[in-house]
Order: C-alpha cells, then structure tokens, then sequence
C-alpha cells in the first residue's frame, strides 16, 4: 500500500512545491458553485491539466537530457512522481488520471446504466479502502470535473499516439527494408523470438495459473526496440556510420513491424475471445493485406492525387493531407478489427516515398509535424507514467514480475546479437538492440485497454522500459569504444 512508500522521498522536497502544487489542482478540481455555473467554461480545467502536463513534460525532459538521457524517460518519471505525490496528498483530479482505463470504464458503465459515477464505480470495482478513496472524489463536486479531465486528456494522448506512428513509419523506408541483408534479417529474428519466448516462460513459471493471454500479451511487449533511442544514441556517440548502427537501425525496423503485426494477431483473438488457428489467419491476412495495400497506396494512388490537388493551390496541403491520411488509415485499420497504431504506422509507410521524393523541394512532413509531436506526443507519456502505481510494488510479487520481465528484455536481445559474424561487435549489436522505448509502452496500454494487462504488470512494463533505456547507453559506448574494438571506425 502507499501507506508503506517512504516519507521521506516527499519530505526531501520543498514544502513550498507541495504547497504550489496543491493549490493549483485544488483550483483545478473545485467545481463551480450555483452562483458562477452558467458562466463557467468547461474547458476551463482542462486548459490548466494541460499546462501543468506540457510543463512537466518539458522540465523532465530537459532534465535527463542534461544526464545523456532520452526526453522519454523525464517524461515517464514526471508522470510518474507527481502523481504518486499526489496521490499521497489526496489530490483528486490526478487521483482519477492516475487510473487510467479504470476511469474510462467508470464513465462508460455511468452512461450506459443512467446511474450515478460513484454507483458505476461501486459496482465495477472490488470494495478496497482505494475504491471507497474513488467513490468519495466521484461522489464529490469534484467528480464530474475529474472525469471530464480525465477524458479529454485520454483521447488526446490517444491521438498522439496516432501521430508517433505515423512518424515512425514516415521514416521507415519501404526500399530499405527491401535491403535489408541477411545479418540483419537474423539479429532481427533472434531479437523476435528470444524475448518473447524468454518473456512467455517467464510469466508462467511466475503465474502459471493466470490465462494465456497475459504471458502472450508480455512477450509481444518484449518484442519491441526502440528505433529512436537507438538511432539517437548512436548520434549522440558520434558512431552511426558503423555497421553496427546500419544492422541494428534496420533490424529494429523489422522487429517493430513484426510486432505491430504480433499485436494485431493477439489483439484480435482476444476481442474474439477465440484462439484459433482460422481467427488467427483471418487476422495475420488482415494484417499483411493492410500493410501491402497501404504501401501500393502509397506508390501509385497518392502522387496522382496530391499532384492533382496541388493544382487547387490548398494552403498547407502537405500537412492536411498527410495527417487526414494518417487518421483515416488509422480509422480502415480499427474498422478492420486492427489496433488504429497499425493503420497510423501504414499510413507513414505509404507517404514515406512520396512525400520524401516528389516534394524535396517544401519542408518535410515530418518537419511539418514536429510543432504538433512536441505538444501532443509528451501528454502520452506524462500520462502513461501517471499509470505507474507506486504501491502496487507493495506487493513483492509485482516486484518480481518486474526483475523477471527485464531480465528477459535485456538478455533476449543481447542474445540476438549472436547473429553476428567477426569483425563485428556481437555485444554492441546486442545492447543496441535493448531499449524498448514509446513502442513497448504503446503496447503495454493496448494490453491495459483489452484488460489483459493489470496494474502491477504495467508498472513493472513501465520500469523495465525505463531501466532498458538508462542500461544502453553506458553499455552501448563500452561496446563500442573498448579498446581492440575501435578499428571499426575506420
């Protein structure tokens, strides 16, 4: 429980920050009284949340920076502190962002039974001392403000997760993945199958009488490398003209790709409530014919039909073209019984020639959509670190869910390194290969979202996350900067 969570981790700070922060979400949550009810704005409170969120985001972020971190991971441990603290002081609109899915099913069991949020949530949730802490805010005059927060800032983080992989697929070249060797074809598939069989085992041997599912759902989590993070450490190390760099960047495309299609094999035998063989393959040719079908998109129906709207003179027709494909893509693909991430990741798939080819001469789309990635992309990880349940560790079996799953993130991708042949640096391939990044966290809220992923699970997917992340850079410049081992350079 968080009665158990040291004191002294919020008596070290400031009573001053404590004080600031109280005031601002007490304002936050205070709803308006009778008198002031008809002219009170209801984006009001949400405008605030945002703010407190962009600025935490931005203040992590540049924190860890200063460290030789990834922003991703100051926005995690911002989310993160804050609302555990605020949690520990009572704070009731981060109370309700802090559950996540748990208030979106609340709201919806509201709406569909025409009862009251309090009676929704007494009614879903198992009677705990954390349950009647939910029923008391929602049956408060802060309830319905907490929701409503809640709900905004859900679906834009939502949102944003469209837009973050359709800039990943953006700069995924469909030629080069046509390219790609066979090294990197091997580390790849080592990269695959030995985490998530690592990751499997794991699970069952810890909780062997939970469902399948859970321990499928935490292999295909461990599936996942972080293109980013790798390719920005390699920049940051000045080494990306190594083949090292070329294997791993291409070998983390190929595992990102077989994931998302992982996650929509899983995801849709679970919605069936099915697992076998015929859902399978309705999903995987689903899949496949997505995927091809956006690439031909992309190479023989987009050019056309921008060159020919390009005659209308639409002002920023780059921008709204690509993001009316990306969100339309994402749409065909959640039509289709696919998670909207693999129609957005298509989408970029389909622009990436065209938009990087034909119109070299404008501002990249990617360019285009970095204002829109640094105001929305952050509210995804703020708000996925919020998730992240300090007390469930409490439990030391969360605490060993935690240790297990990132022993087997960790090994099951040095071990992919293997697949390489002298001269070279098997370790330096194996550790490149390690962070997981915004893609294992994607999938870990597709887990949390289907209900087959608990909190203390995603907890401990949150923290192998961040430790994966802080773990490859030292040991990826050790890897490549030992002595005997620098020749590579040349």
């Amino acid at each position: 429980m968080l009665a158990n969570f040291p004191a002294a981790a919020y008596h070290g700070l400031a009573p001053a920050a404590w004080h600031w922060l109280g005031a601002i979400t007490a304002g936050l949550a205070a709803a308006p009284g009778p008198e002031s009810r008809g002219h009170a704005d209801p984006v009001a409170p949400i405008l605030i949340a945002l703010v407190l969120i962009a600025f935490g985001a931005m203040l992590g972020g540049h924190l860890v920076r200063k460290l030789g971190q990834p922003a991703v991971l100051g926005e995690l441990l911002v989310g993160m502190l804050v609302a555990n603290a605020a949690y520990y002081l009572h704070e009731p609109v981060i109370t309700i962002l802090r559950e996540g899915e748990t208030a979106r099913a609340i709201l919806h069991a509201a709406m569909t039974r025409s009862i009251s949020l309090a009676e929704a949530a007494r009614h879903l949730l198992p009677a705990t001392a954390h349950t009647e802490r939910l029923i008391e805010i929602l049956n408060s005059s802060s309830g319905a403000v907490a929701i409503l927060v809640y709900e905004f800032v859900d679906n834009l983080s939502r949102i944003a997760i469209v837009i973050l992989l359709f800039l990943v697929g953006l700069e995924t070249s469909v030629r080069e993945l046509r390219k790609v060797g066979w090294t990197s074809f091997f580390v790849a598939l080592l990269g695959i199958v030995c985490p998530f069989l690592l990751g499997v085992g794991g699970m069952r041997l810890l909780a062997p009488d939970s469902p399948l599912n859970v321990a499928l759902f935490v292999g295909v989590i461990l599936v996942a490398t972080s293109v980013g993070i790798t390719a920005r450490i390699f920049r940051d190390l000045q080494q990306e003209h190594r083949p090292e760099a070329k294997i791993i960047l291409s070998a983390a495309v190929m595992d990102d790709v077989l994931g998302l299609l992982f996650l929509a094999i899983l995801s849709g035998y679970i919605d069936s409530g099915t697992v076998n063989f015929g859902a399978i393959s309705l999903i995987t040719v689903k899949a496949v014919a997505f995927l091809a079908g956006s690439i031909g998109i992309g190479v023989w129906v987009t050019p056309r039909l921008v060159r020919r709207m390009a005659r209308l003179e639409i002002r920023n027709l780059k921008l709204l073209f690509g993001l009316g494909i990306a969100f339309v893509f994402a749409w065909i693909a959640s039509k289709m019984g696919l998670a909207t991430i693999i129609g957005a990741f298509a989408a970029g798939l389909a622009l990436e020639e065209f938009f990087f080819q034909e119109l070299k001469e404008e501002h990249s789309l990617r360019h285009l959509l970095s204002p829109l990635e640094s105001l929305i992309v952050p509210v995804f990880f703020v708000l996925m670190g919020m998730q992240v349940k300090l007390e469930t560790f409490g439990d030391w079996r969360v605490v060993v869910i935690a240790g297990v799953i990132t022993a087997a993130a960790v090994a099951g991708k040095v071990l992919s390194g293997l697949a390489c042949t002298s001269p070279l640096s098997r370790l330096a391939v194996g550790v490149g290969m390690m962070p997981r990044g915004e893609v294992a966290l994607i999938f870990a809220s597709v887990g949390k979202g289907l209900g087959v992923i608990s909190e203390g699970i995603f907890s401990a997917v949150v923290i192998m996350v961040m430790v994966t992340t802080l773990l490859t850079p030292p040991l990826l410049r050790f890897a490549l900067l030992t002595p005997g081992r620098t020749k590579l350079n040349a």
